[in-house]
């Protein structure tokens, strides 16, 4: 089994606060659709935003 250091693993940032956030296991078959760092943020998303 390899190991993968944190720094080598995917970021993108967060829809609603801009944080940068890295890709989890649990978020492995949805890693495109993931838009948000938190629930927290994803509840507090912007009205009127459709995606």
């Amino acid at each position: 089994m390899k190991t993968r250091k944190k720094s080598d693993l995917p970021q993108k940032p967060c829809a609603t606060c801009g944080r940068p956030f890295n890709w989890r296991k649990k978020w492995a078959r949805v890693w495109d659709e993931v838009r948000y760092c938190s629930e927290r943020c994803r509840r507090s998303k912007p009205p009127g935003n459709a995606l």
